[in-house]
């Protein structure tokens, strides 16, 4: 009952000084600031009612003081642009870069948004929701912006609802999710690129006055080649543990738009959402339209710190069981590909015991039957078990595992179809295609139209029908191969809708698809796949468990590759295989695979006897320590970006136990033999540890002799050295406190 009251007090005490300060007027002016529990944001109003973005850093001691900044601090020019605007519309006093562009039902294309009204919400202790509402003056026409503060974890996500109050439908253009202003010396963009099998490339730029823009218009798989995050230091460029930065992202599972604008007056001006291209979006009388979330953070403390607060909020609100645990599996792919009959998989299944994971994952090829999925090229679509390959169907696997001692999960990719398959000749007006041109395939595939309602409702039947009649499924791995060609919608076009809406009613189709899957089945576990991390955000990852960061598998690509996606995404949430890609040693592929929720996609037969014990053993060590990287702060200790080495740590929340992953990612003998030692930053100065090597190959003894207890400053300020070298490519420790 305290608790209870200590929490409605702190809530009645924080809407009393809201009220006093944000509804207070100084000149006239609206002050409303947006306060996480280290950081603000100002926003207020100026003389004519715009809103503006008049402050963003360190949260002020004393609140009353936010009142002084606007005279400190003029943005206007007079002669040019209002840069700072809180969300700026298109055709009126606008020179720079919009968030918002309409062609009203008149035909008119200027916007005017002025200042109506805010409230301020306190729905948890941790969480605040301050909404603001924006009007155009002559159209009525309003913007809803929704700032949601988490505040433990200074993180905010916001978006708008823009609603249509004219007489007869508009036209949007461009309807961005947030519209940010930064006043800085220099700022430096970090963005991800790449392309299957190269995913999470980083690229850093200074901006430099104008535009730099990154997208996608590739409507599924939307990540291929741009990944929706950002870094942006302010001032310098951040390192791990110094500099002001801004962790960014987009929950889109589309094509996304982020412009990056240096204005006359050297401001930044961000402006995050759904790509306009070829995506006007028409809205009728009285509805609404709600933007996908922005989702950011700052740290002026460095990169690190910013990581981890947006790993907390992740775990805490975000990924399905982000506090929960994992399930770790061996796949059969690398071991039968598209070969394979159900004999063959019930003696996998003895494989996977005698490995000692938790369960198998049936990859691709167990359906269809007019055009069985032998290959690539034919029968994706037709989601019924394969009469030749597995004659009992798949309750007869379910029940085979459960006699072997482990789980039984399984693979689907139910938003493609093969042109080869009795769903595309039955419905072709359920693929995105235009049928006066030459279909364009990617990976033999088409894509079926979600904007449908009833291939929403055939995508839902496969995974209802799947999951009701073998309720002994444990796990899905849902993939996604194909990008969209010759975007065009049969179902638009009847519904005499217009085709520019398909990228977006996609989306929101699968969205549609995932909730109805969830609502049914909210605990089965989902691996989010898209020919690797072709589509990895956080709207999707509100649905699923875990993601596949690339099919790129060799260890020492995935080094790199694992350790740019974790500056946006926890461990827990990256699925990270041991597979025969590489020949480096097991060891390597499997301390690699360690530093996230490690799996298996390896013939266990081929194992020799050392290689068996040694993954058998592999796996019980990983157990004792997995929840701590699940759970724990992740402290990148050694860049493979700066050094012939990789080094990065996961501690526990009160710093008395950490592991230590060290990885050799040069071949250059000179440098790799004798590494400076690696500063364990995150460890508590004022305690003892002991540092222990752990995970060695069977036969294999440490060369870390006689380790006596280190102080936590001696480890912090000095280091310690992991010893690697061309024979110990990689080394795990375990550090605990005495």
């Amino acid at each position: 009952m305290k608790t209870q009251f200590n929490f409605y007090a702190k809530g009645l005490f924080l809407l009393l000084g809201l009220m006093s300060i944000l509804s207070s007027k100084a000149n006239d002016l609206v002050i409303i600031p947006v306060e996480t529990a280290h950081n603000a944001l100002l926003l207020q109003t100026d003389a004519d009612k715009r809103l503006l973005m008049t402050y963003f850093g360190a949260k002020l001691a004393d609140r009353d003081d936010y009142k002084l900044i606007s005279s400190q601090n003029n943005q206007a020019d007079g002669n040019g642009a209002i840069s700072n605007h809180a969300y700026t519309p298109a055709g009126t006093w606008n020179l720079l870069e919009p968030a918002l562009t309409i062609t009203h039902s008149d035909g008119n294309v200027s916007t005017e948004l002025q200042y109506v009204s805010h409230t301020v919400q306190q729905t948890t202790p941790d969480i605040k929701i301050v909404s603001i509402i924006l009007q155009d003056p002559v159209y009525k026409t309003t913007v809803e912006l929704i700032l949601k503060v988490y505040i433990d974890e200074d993180v905010i996500e916001q978006w708008s609802v823009i609603t249509n109050h004219e007489k007869g439908p508009f036209t949007m253009q461009k309807y961005a999710s947030a519209n940010l202003s930064f006043i800085a010396k220099n700022y430096y963009l970090t963005h991800f690129h790449g392309a299957w099998a190269r995913e999470m490339k980083p690229e850093q730029t200074m901006l430099t006055h104008g535009i730099k823009t990154i997208d996608s218009k590739l409507g599924t798989r939307a990540n291929l080649f741009e990944h929706p995050v950002f870094m942006l230091s302010l001032d310098k460029p951040a390192t791990e543990n110094d500099g002001k930065v801004i962790l960014g992202t987009l929950a889109w599972s589309g094509n996304f738009r982020m412009d990056f604008e240096v204005d006359p007056s050297h401001n930044l001006r961000v402006i995050s959402g759904i790509n306009p291209f070829q995506s006007e979006y028409p809205l009728a009388t009285g509805k609404e339209f709600k933007t996908p979330s922005f989702i950011w953070t700052f740290s002026d403390k460095g990169i690190g710190e910013a990581s981890r607060q947006l790993h907390r909020w992740a775990c805490n609100y975000r990924i399905l069981d982000g506090n929960g645990s994992r399930l770790t599996l061996l796949n059969n792919w690398e071991a039968t590909y598209f070969d394979f009959d159900q004999e063959k998989l019930v003696a996998l299944f003895a494989d996977g015991k005698k490995l000692g994971v938790d369960l198998f994952l049936l990859d691709d090829g167990w359906f269809a039957n007019k055009y069985p999925r032998n290959n690539d090229r034919a029968g994706l679509g037709d989601w019924k078990p394969n009469a030749k390959k597995l004659p009992d169907g798949i309750s007869y696997l379910v029940k085979e595992a459960a006699n072997a001692g482990i789980k039984f999960g399984i693979w689907v990719e139910p938003e493609m179809v093969n042109p080869k398959s009795e769903l595309y000749e039955t419905h072709p007006d359920w693929v995105i295609r235009q049928s006066e041109r030459p279909e364009h395939y990617f990976r033999n595939q088409l894509v079926l139209d979600l904007s449908n309602p009833q291939v929403q409702d055939y995508v839902f039947g496969i995974m209802n029908n799947l999951l009701s009649k073998n309720p002994g499924i444990a796990f899905i791995k849902w993939d996604c191969n194909s990008v969209i060609f010759n975007a065009q919608s049969t179902y638009l076009q009847k519904t005499n809708q217009k085709q520019s809406q398909l990228y977006v009613d996609y989306v929101r189709g699968l969205y549609n698809v995932l909730e109805r899957v969830r609502s049914a089945y909210p605990t089965v576990p989902m691996m989010l796949c898209s020919g690797g991390g072709g589509r990895v955000d956080y709207e999707a990852l509100k649905y699923f468990t875990e993601y596949w960061p690339s099919d790129n598998t060799d260890p020492l690509e995935r080094v790199f590759i694992q350790w740019n996606y974790s500056y946006f995404y926890p461990a827990i949430a990256s699925c990270n295989h041991i597979t025969d890609w590489s020949k480096v040693s097991l060891k390597y592929r499997t301390d690699v695979a360690m530093m996230g929720k490690m799996g298996y996609d390896i013939v266990v037969n081929n194992l020799s006897e050392n290689e068996l014990k040694f993954s058998q053993q592999a796996l019980k060590t990983y157990d004792s320590f997995k929840d701590l990287v699940w759970h724990g702060d992740l402290h990148r200790l050694a860049s493979p970006d700066e050094n012939p080495y990789a080094s990065l740590m996961f501690v526990n929340g009160d710093k008395s136990k950490a592991v230590v992953f060290n990885y050799v990612v040069s071949n250059r003998f000179d440098i790799t033999l004798s590494p400076t030692p690696i500063k364990l930053i995150g460890l508590d100065p004022t305690k003892k540890y002991t540092v222990k090597e752990i995970n060695l190959f069977p036969g294999k003894s440490s060369t870390l002799k006689n380790q006596t207890a280190f102080s936590g400053d001696f480890l912090i300020k000095n280091g310690f050295n992991p010893d690697l070298n061309q024979h110990r490519t990689s080394v795990v420790l375990e550090v605990t406190a005495e």
